[in-house]
């Protein structure tokens, strides 16, 4: 092979991160942004041949706000809006020196979302805070289709049976199933199958709850796009608030997921109010053959 028929070699530099497990490959985008994101979104996320992750997220510069974000599943699909992602944005923003501020406002494709780093003794991020927003329960902009007004509990039939669905979006649509036990949810038959749905346009994140008390519930988590993973910010907000809607819970709620927990609070002004961990574990270089 001669020297002009050898492939481009393309260097992207990444940060690995992770909030409570749900890991994603971050790149500073603030100069510049690589070329086919879908591919290589496939690419960074294989475990075995790639870095490894649920998907890859960009920190790029934004007209209306701080940063915006732009982040891609694992399947090269671009996801509108993750929680735990933008807290680890927060965090890199603060640790890499593009910012000094302690809230940070954050272009999505939901909209804007305000983060609030909390600091440690020594100045540490320690976690951060993030307004989600709303809550939106109309079918159309979930969207899901059904007939009534909400989606509260409604029956939708699957291989195993019909389960009760509630269906809510926190800038990406969801649908939260109450169960008594999450060890008896047949996790990996139910959760694709939900995913895909006829009910969900644009498929959906599923999430399994099991209520411990008024102020805690465990979750299980199926992703659209992605498949499980260990945490869902968005997820443990849109369980939190159906939760409280069907009165299971008071406004103040601890979700423990596989990976760790968040604190969430639905306030009075219907704000969700999202409180979690962000880790940064190594930074890389990824060299992409074009």
């Amino acid at each position: 092979m001669t020297s002009s028929a050898k492939k481009a070699t393309e260097v992207i530099r990444f940060t690995k991160m992770h909030g409570i497990g749900n890991d994603y490959i971050y790149i500073n985008c603030m100069e510049s942004t690589p070329d086919r994101l879908p591919e290589l979104a496939i690419e960074m996320s294989d475990r075995h041949f790639g870095v490894g992750g649920d998907g890859i997220v960009l920190i790029c510069p934004s007209e209306v706000a701080d940063f915006k974000m732009r982040m891609f599943n694992n399947d090269g699909s671009e996801a509108r809006m993750c929680g735990n992602a933008s807290r680890c944005i927060a965090r890199y923003v603060h640790d890499h020196g593009l910012t000094d501020q302690r809230r940070i406002s954050l272009e999505t494709l939901s909209g804007i979302k305000v983060l609030s780093l909390n600091m440690n003794s020594g100045g540490e991020v320690e976690s951060v805070t993030v307004d989600m927003g709303e809550p939106e329960f109309t079918p159309g902009l979930i969207p899901v289709v059904t007939a009534s007004e909400r989606m509260v509990e409604e029956d939708v039939e699957t291989s195993c049976g019909d389960v009760k669905v509630t269906a809510v979006s926190m800038g990406n649509p969801h649908g939260v199933i109450f169960v008594d036990r999450i060890e008896d949810v047949d996790f990996d038959t139910l959760g694709p199958e939900l995913e895909s749905h006829d009910i969900w346009p644009d498929r959906a994140n599923i999430e399994f709850l099991e209520v411990i008390s008024r102020s805690e519930a465990r979750m299980r988590v199926w992703e659209r796009g992605t498949g499980e993973t260990l945490a869902c910010g968005t997820g443990a907000c849109a369980s939190a608030v159906a939760a409280i809607l069907t009165g299971r819970c008071d406004r103040k709620v601890t979700i423990h997921l596989r990976g760790g927990n968040l604190e969430i609070e639905w306030g009075e002004d219907g704000h969700v109010m999202m409180t979690g961990g962000a880790t940064e574990v190594f930074d890389g270089i990824y060299r992409r053959q074009n």
